[in-house]
């Protein structure tokens, strides 16, 4: 039986919104290090984008866990 469900998972990190602009201004370079070490634990999740939340910022990966 296969049953259809999302095909990404969000990860919200909480943080001040200082913090969050700090780490959005080099986002593109945060996604690629998060995946390289995603890649060197041998996992096949890797991040797609992150973005801003009211909360903090918000990881989206390509799969569920």
């Amino acid at each position: 039986m296969t049953t259809k469900g999302p095909s990404r998972k969000n990860i919200i990190i909480p943080m001040s919104s200082d913090n969050a602009s700090s780490f959005m201004r080099n986002s593109s370079l945060n996604v690629a290090n998060i995946n390289r070490e995603l890649r060197n634990a041998k996992t096949d999740i890797l991040v797609d984008y992150i973005k801003s939340d009211n909360t903090g910022i918000m990881v989206t990966t390509n799969k569920i866990a």
